[in-house]
C-alpha cells in the first residue's frame, strides 16, 4: 500500500507499456488523481498515441498528456552525441539512456507549471532509469515526492500482469516476453536472453526485419558536424534521422547487444537496434578523420568517453557537461562535407568522403609513395631526434 498523503494529485511518467500501465492502475486505485504524462522523444505515431490515450483512461488516468520533445532531445542531447561520436563501449549509441534526461526535465517542467509536487515512474530497483529519473527530479526540485510502485514493492513483470488481470484489465501485451523502448535515436530490447551472458536475441525479438537485399548507395551531407541532407533530400536533422531510419532499417542494420556496467554497480546486458544512429555517428567520425588534426582527434576521443558516461548515468546538470559541449561545438567548425555510405543486409560500409577541408588535399607528399617537401637527410634527422627519449631510457635502464 502507498502511504497516505494529503495531496493526491500525481504526475506519472507514462509510456503505455506494461510497467507504467501497472503503476497507473495501482495509483488510481489508491485514490490518486493521476496525470499520465507521455514525453514523446520519437517512436510514437499518431495512431500509437491515440491507442495509448484510450488505454490510459481505461486504466484510471484523470488526464493524459503527450508532449512532443523530439526537437529538445535533438538540440540538447543527440547533436552532442553525434559531435562526440558517442558509442558506449564502442557499440551502444545511448538510445534510451539519453532519452531519459529529456523526459525527466519535461516531467519536472510540467509538474512545476501545474504545481504538482508528487511524481511517479515505473522503474525497478535494479536498473539505471531509477537513478537518471530520481537524480534529475531531485536536482530540479529537492522537495519533490517520488513514488515508485514497482521499485518500492519489488514487483515482477509476472506479478504486474497478474494484478492487472485481477482488477479486470485484460489488455493484450504485445511481445510481453520482451521489454521494448522505441525512440528517434534507437530501440532497446530486453528479454530472457539478455539476462544471460551467452544467449543471442532471436530475430523475432527485433522490431525491424530484413526487407531489402540489394545494396544501396547513399550520400550524407554534414555542415559543421550536423546532418543537413541525405542524397537529394535537404531538411532538418530530426526529419533526416527518421528518413535514414526508414531507409536503413529495411536492411536490419544496427542490431547488437550492449554489455556494460550499470550505475548501481552490476553488469547489464541489453539488445538494441539503431540503424540511423550508428550510420550517422560512424559517418561523422570518418569525416572528422579527414578534417581534424591528429591532436584534435586524440583529445576529442578522451572527452567523448567522459561525456557519454555522464549522459548514460544521468549526470546532465554537472557543469562539466556544458564545458564539454562548448568544446564539441568549437571542434566542428571544419567538419563539413559529404560521406558516401553503402547499405547491405545487416551491415553498412563507409566508402569515402568529399570535403573542401579534407586534410589529404595537399602537395607536401603522397603517403607511402613520394615526398615532395623534404629530403632524405631531413627525414633521417627527424627520425634520429624523435627517437632520443627511447634511446635514453634504454641506455639508462639496461
Amino acid at each position: 500500500m502507498i502511504k497516505k498523503m494529503k495531496n493526491k494529485t500525481i504526475v506519472l511518467a507514462y509510456s503505455g507499456g506494461l510497467d507504467t500501465s501497472y503503476c497507473l492502475k495501482k495509483l488510481s486505485t489508491e485514490g490518486f488523481s493521476v496525470h499520465a504524462l507521455l514525453i514523446n522523444t520519437g517512436g510514437f505515431s499518431k495512431s500509437d498515441l491515440n491507442k495509448i490515450e484510450k488505454q490510459a483512461k481505461k486504466l484510471g488516468a484523470s488526464r493524459f498528456i503527450s508532449i512532443d520533445a523530439k526537437e529538445e532531445f535533438y538540440n540538447k542531447i543527440i547533436k552532442f552525441l553525434i559531435f562526440g561520436n558517442v558509442l558506449k563501449n564502442n557499440s551502444y549509441p545511448l538510445s534510451v539512456s539519453s532519452e531519459r534526461i529529456i523526459q525527466a526535465i519535461e516531467i519536472m517542467n510540467y509538474s512545476k507549471k501545474h504545481n504538482i509536487n508528487n511524481i511517479a515512474h515505473g522503474s525497478t530497483g535494479a536498473g539505471n532509469d531509477q537513478v537518471r529519473f530520481d537524480s534529475i527530479f531531485q536536482t530540479l526540485n529537492p522537495n519533490i515526492k517520488i513514488i515508485t510502485p514497482i521499485r518500492d514493492n519489488n514487483i515482477s513483470r509476472k506479478k504486474e500482469i497478474s494484478y492487472l488481470k485481477s482488477v479486470g484489465i485484460n489488455l493484450t501485451w504485445n511481445k510481453s516476453r520482451y521489454s521494448i523502448n522505441k525512440g528517434i535515436w534507437g530501440t532497446t530490447i530486453g528479454g530472457d536472453e539478455t539476462l544471460t551472458s551467452n544467449k543471442p536475441l532471436p530475430d523475432k525479438a527485433f522490431t525491424k526485419k530484413l526487407l531489402e537485399k540489394r545494396n544501396k548507395l547513399i550520400d550524407l551531407k554534414f555542415f559543421k558536424g550536423e546532418l543537413i541532407g541525405i542524397n537529394n533530400k535537404v531538411s532538418n536533422p530530426i526529419e533526416l534521422i527518421n528518413y535514414l531510419e526508414q531507409i536503413s532499417s529495411k536492411y536490419a542494420i544496427g542490431r547488437d547487444i550492449h554489455v556494460g556496467d550499470t550505475v548501481i554497480g552490476i553488469k547489464g546486458r541489453v539488445g538494441f537496434e539503431a540503424a540511423a544512429a550508428k550510420i550517422i555517428i560512424k559517418s561523422h567520425e570518418l569525416l572528422e578523420k579527414h578534417t581534424m588534426s591528429k591532436w584534435q582527434i586524440f583529445q576529442k576521443e578522451s572527452i567523448s568517453k567522459l561525456y557519454g558516461m555522464l549522459i548514460h548515468e544521468g549526470q546532465y546538470f554537472d557543469p562539466v557537461i556544458k564545458d564539454i559541449e562548448a568544446y564539441f561545438e568549437k571542434s566542428q567548425r571544419y567538419v563539413t562535407g559529404n560521406v558516401f555510405v553503402e547499405l547491405s543486409p545487416y551491415n553498412f560500409r563507409l566508402n569515402g568522403i568529399k570535403s573542401d577541408h579534407d586534410l589529404m588535399n595537399h602537395n607536401l607528399g603522397v603517403y607511402g609513395e613520394e615526398n615532395t617537401n623534404w629530403s632524405s637527410d631531413d627525414i633521417k634527422g627527424f627520425i634520429k631526434i624523435s627517437s632520443n627519449s627511447s634511446k635514453i631510457f634504454k641506455q639508462i635502464n639496461k
